[in-house]
């Protein structure tokens, strides 16, 4: 077997992330684990360093460690690492390597956060590769593909009851669940992947995610690989995110393995290779995702009234102040002024949520109060301007919020679970000049 490579740390935030870079090609791959991973240990089963070594045949391979994983940095159990969270930790890794753009290949729980990623960040992104994933992890009627809860639940149980053990592998990888060797290597990966306690958070967190909406904003070449017999991940899954993702190529594989490095991993990486090399690069594109803010000072009119031009415009001046202390502190983008408030958009939802609470906080002290809306979606950028339905959806949201409110839709909600921000159902609202019913929350916890 080749050389393993070693271990390096990138910062992102207050955390350090574990990484390996191999490989010489010209196309740099950042492989997105799973569920829990340790980027020393892989190298260790014969099956999946023949995998990764593949790959670096053809790419500069980057592989890392979420944080809260196998070498890099613990986090405390309020702390579950976000879509958000881990999309900041690919970006610290491909600075640290100094990537400006990649390809991105996601396996299972990587598969959300990948495809998350390309939507919020082309520039950054050459193509994407999704294997074995999901949208959502939780059965509904309108997506009957993922497990129920009482599945879900099995799951967590046996993690609490086993993990130390070859944990569901004979769901993951079927065709090695009575090999020896490969059992004894899986229950060691497992248990220095994870402790036990953060392994079933992480799987309830997982639980949550909620993907479904962004899945159209995808703008960057997308292959989509998924076994037709897979135990884990029903294959109906990925053939409805390929059809939700413009232009995407669903490849269906026989097997029924889950793990991508067991059963016929050749053919897998067969047509990822082919994929990836004969991918030109793509003009970048003019539509994103991203997570609008709109704010308004509510009763403005009288206030003003009150107050008189002057002192009121010295008023409105302080507030914007303050609101835009608060964009900096969060990474947020100013787009313009709307008269009593302020549009921005965030690369992250959680981070603007919390902007949006710190605004409505901070502004009192003037002795005056706003309304904050936020909704995360595709906007067409024109210039220094943004234009799309989603910025007035943010609106409309933002008009049913009251005084010292910060009011969300369900699509900021769902992409944000496991930030520890905690919402109140408001029910469903027609939104003015925009089809259908939607369901907005208000923040209670930020």
């Amino acid at each position: 077997m080749g050389t393993t490579p070693e271990t390096s740390y990138a910062r992102s935030g207050e955390i350090n992330i574990a990484y390996q870079v191999i490989g010489e090609g010209a196309l740099s791959l950042v492989f997105v684990p799973g569920w829990v991973s340790n980027v020393e240990l892989a190298w260790e089963e014969a099956s999946s360093r023949r995998f990764l070594e593949r790959l670096a045949s053809f790419a500069r391979l980057i592989l890392f460690d979420k944080r809260g994983t196998g070498l890099s940095d613990p986090v405390s159990d309020d702390q579950l690492p976000t879509l958000e969270q881990r999309m900041d930790d690919v970006r610290a890794v491909m600075d640290a390597v100094g990537v400006e753009r990649a390809a991105l290949f996601g396996v299972s729980e990587g598969v959300p956060m990948s495809a998350l990623f390309a939507a919020t960040y082309p520039q950054r992104t050459n193509a994407i590769v999704l294997y074995g994933g999901y949208a959502k992890r939780i059965y509904s009627e309108d997506y009957p593909w993922a497990p129920t809860r009482e599945a879900r639940q099995a799951f967590f149980d046996a993690i609490a009851q086993g993990w130390g053990g070859v944990v569901d592998l004979g769901t993951l990888a079927p065709s090695v669940a009575q090999d020896a060797r490969f059992k004894q290597w899986w229950a060691t990966y497992l248990r220095r992947s994870a402790s036990p306690k953060r392994a079933l958070a992480l799987a309830r967190m997982n639980t949550e995610i909620d993907i479904r909406s962004i899945l159209p904003a995808i703008r960057v070449p997308t292959l989509i690989l998924h076994r037709t017999n897979d135990h884990d991940s029903e294959v109906g899954g990925s053939r409805w995110m390929a059809a939700q993702i413009p232009n995407a190529k669903f490849v269906e594989l026989d097997g029924e393995d889950h793990l991508p490095f067991v059963g016929d991993a050749d053919l897998l990486l067969d047509e990822v290779q082919e994929f990836l090399t004969g991918t030109r690069s793509a003009d970048l594109p003019d539509r994103i995702l991203g997570t609008m803010l709109f704010t308004d000072i509510v009763g403005s009119t009288e206030r003003a009234a009150e107050l008189g031009n002057q002192r009121w415009a010295d008023l409105n001046q302080a507030h914007f102040k303050i609101l835009r202390r608060e964009l900096e502190r969060y990474r947020g983008r100013e787009i313009h002024t709307t008269g009593d408030g302020i549009l921005a958009t965030f690369d992250g939802p959680a981070r603007a949520v919390r902007c949006g609470c710190a605004m409505s906080g901070a502004v009192r002290e003037l002795g005056i109060e706003i309304r904050v809306g936020l909704h995360t979606g595709e906007y067409e950028l024109i210039g220094k301007e943004i234009a799309g339905v989603a910025i007035h959806i943010a609106a409309r949201v933002m008009s049913k919020a009251g005084a010292n409110e910060v009011w969300v839709s369900s699509t900021v909600k769902d992409l944000i679970a496991g930030s520890g921000i905690d919402f109140q159902d408001r029910g469903t609202h027609a939104l003015k000049g925009v089809p259908g019913e939607w369901r907005l929350y208000q923040v209670i916890k930020s």
